[in-house]
């Protein structure tokens, strides 16, 4: 049962057409990875989901996005509602000025929750939920920027949890960590995918090998194919696609 479906969809940076076509579904409880080399559109893409490319002036799109049946570009769509139900953790760990509790309180109280407990249950439940509360729950009240990188990085995971959205997406989640790190935001994602939709960008073709079911490979803003994961590394039908996957470019 697919929760995200792009239909024909274009998409354009003022005269810059950056991406021509795109036509998928994703599935509920999985984990799908873009690919692609620089510029090639997946993080374009991605952010179409939760509709983070409306910040940005004189774009424009074509064709529908749905999610759970419903066209996000829809007029009546309320973009704050979309995204609470569609997080997103972006590249670099961005966490606010704030304490480790209030970092993951902000979105509730935003969204006018009030009732101390609930919001102490929930950020108690949003850390578990990114393996982040042994490490934390003695400094709950210390800023959050006096966490390491990777901690921050799960930091903003429950930051996006907190919400109890639906999808997560997330724009290289690990590119600027440590390998130690970048494990266990991997082993977090697998972890996730129970609860939660997951679509990552990633540049790392290991990581998308290891964390998704399937695979979507962009390339000069067209996607060249699109298939269960182990079938695009292992035999995937485009000659395009073998040659990013084995290195030949990119």
């Amino acid at each position: 049962m697919s929760i995200i479906k792009a239909s024909d969809v274009d998409f354009y940076y003022g005269d810059f057409h950056a991406l021509k076509g795109i036509s998928m579904e994703m599935e509920r409880n999985s984990v799908t990875a873009f690919i692609g080399p620089s510029g090639c559109g997946k993080s374009t893409f991605l952010r179409l989901i939760n509709r983070m490319n409306d910040l940005i002036d004189g774009t424009r799109l074509t064709g529908s996005i749905e999610v759970e049946g419903r066209n996000i570009y829809d007029k009546k769509i309320d973009v704050d509602t979309l995204r609470a139900e569609v997080g997103m953790v972006f590249q670099k760990p961005n966490p606010f000025a704030k304490s480790i509790f209030d970092n993951i309180a902000y979105g509730l109280r935003v969204n006018g929750v009030k009732d101390k407990a609930f919001i102490e249950q929930r950020v108690e439940e949003s850390l578990r939920g990114a393996a982040l509360w042994d490490e934390v729950k003695d400094k709950l009240k210390k800023s959050a920027f006096e966490l390491s990188g990777g901690q921050q990085q799960r930091l903003c995971i429950a930051r996006a949890l907190a919400v109890q959205p639906k999808i997560i997406l997330m724009d290289e989640p690990a590119s600027a960590l440590d390998p130690l790190s970048t494990a266990k935001i991997e082993d977090l994602i697998f972890t996730l995918k129970s609860d939660y939709t997951i679509v990552i960008v990633t540049h790392n073709m290991q990581q998308a090998a290891r964390v998704s079911d399937k695979t979507a490979f962009f390339y000069l803003g067209e996607l060249i194919e699109y298939d269960d994961t182990k079938k695009m590394f292992l035999s995937p039908q485009v000659e395009a696609t073998q040659n990013y996957i084995t290195g030949r470019f990119g």
